[in-house]
């Protein structure tokens, strides 16, 4: 059990948060192909509960010693069984002071609690998937694999994180998607025949909400990515959507956007823009890790630029609708204030869709028409 030290040490002392740290492990552990499966699982959880805690056990920046480790994994509320045989008759300090997570104090949006927030980064969320059809038989198939599940809304279906549904689910009768995330797509109210524009489209996590709808609309998707277009692409393939018009352009080029699409006017907009993505920080904790505040303006201005740039291809009479995944004030209601004055769109709606009492991430979501 030793040598899994020497991974711990060159794991934290190499990693600098550039990559997301799912991916960083499995890069490292194809290093290591002596790493069993169990060693593989020990290390995640260590190196996870290191990211998600030392900083508010007073440990980040220290030599990893047992006492340290073990901290951690009693912060984050870790079995400590397994880890016996690495962590013997060692007691971990009881103090945990989550605002050492984040020093700074940028505003949070109303509807969260700073106090709550942090304490939620000590515990991975739950997985959440959306069911899009088979309802019965995917019940049936997660009885059958013994996976406890429950339903927080009529189509959304709450597991334990990592439960494999990759493996025993049909492709197309679901799709993995965070609670909160399927709650945004209660603000889409499309009509037959409608204009829609999904302006920062990543892989396409709304523009299927909005298609799985079932009304029939033209959907326009843009992203700066040809690779995740792609990928969007893809999917609705999997789902047995008709292609969406694709665009590659860059929503915060005000030149890119109108070579683009010229005078087309859309009946609603989809403006899921780039943020610090602090309401999933608790999925990912090498983002607060490593956060530096200073990002927050640079954000924020960019999500200025985006929607007021695509603001210009609304019809009179449409929405804009904005969404962030994070719960910072100056991502969220700022900037649909600085919006609005520029543009003269009314805020019809807000709200901060505050998951932590489900263990689900948090969003933020507007309507300005």
């Amino acid at each position: 059990m030793r040598y899994l030290w020497q991974h711990i040490n060159s794991i934290t002392a190499n990693y600098d948060g550039s990559l997301p740290l799912v991916h960083y492990l499995k890069h490292y552990y194809k290093q290591f192909p002596k790493l069993g499966s169990r060693d593989r699982r020990m290390l995640s959880t260590i190196i996870y509960s290191w990211y998600r805690s030392a900083k508010a056990m007073g440990v980040a920046g220290t030599e990893h010693t047992e006492m340290a480790v073990r901290s951690c994994l009693v912060a984050c509320g870790v079995d400590l069984a397994p880890f016996e045989r690495l962590l013997p008759d060692v007691q971990a300090p009881a103090s945990v002071d989550t605002e050492l997570l984040l020093p700074s104090q940028p505003v949070m949006s109303t509807g969260i609690d700073r106090r709550a927030w942090l304490g939620s980064m000590l515990h991975q969320p739950d997985l959440f998937i959306r069911v899009r059809k088979n309802k019965k038989q995917l019940c049936l198939l997660l009885e059958q694999h013994g996976i406890p599940y429950s339903f927080t809304s009529d189509a959304c279906l709450r597991l334990p994180n990592g439960a494999a549904v990759d493996k025993i689910l049909p492709a197309d009768s679901y799709v993995v998607q965070d609670a909160s995330s399927q709650e945004t797509g209660n603000y889409f109210q499309p009509a037959a025949g409608q204009q829609w524009y999904d302006c920062c489209s990543g892989a396409g996590g709304k523009s299927l909400l909005l298609m799985d709808k079932g009304i029939k609309v033209n959907l326009t998707v843009s992203d700066k990515r040809a690779s995740i277009l792609h990928n969007l692409g893809e999917r609705f393939r999997l789902y047995g959507h008709r292609q969406p018009t694709s665009i590659v352009a860059d929503a915060s080029d005000t030149l890119a956007l109108t070579r683009s699409l010229g005078d087309r006017k859309f009946d609603n907009i989809i403006c899921d823009v780039p943020c610090s993505g602090s309401g999933t920080w608790a999925r990912t904790p090498e983002q607060l890790y490593f956060f530096d505040p200073a990002s927050i303006d640079q954000f924020s201005t960019l999500q200025c630029q985006i929607a007021t740039n695509v603001s210009n291809y609304l019809k009179p009479g449409g929405s804009l609708i904005y969404i962030t995944c994070s719960v910072f004030r100056q991502e969220n209601e700022q900037v649909v204030e600085s919006v609005a004055r520029t543009t003269g769109l009314t805020l019809k709606s807000s709200r901060l869709i505050n998951g932590i009492e489900r263990r689900s991430d948090s969003m933020f979501i507007a309507v300005l028409g």
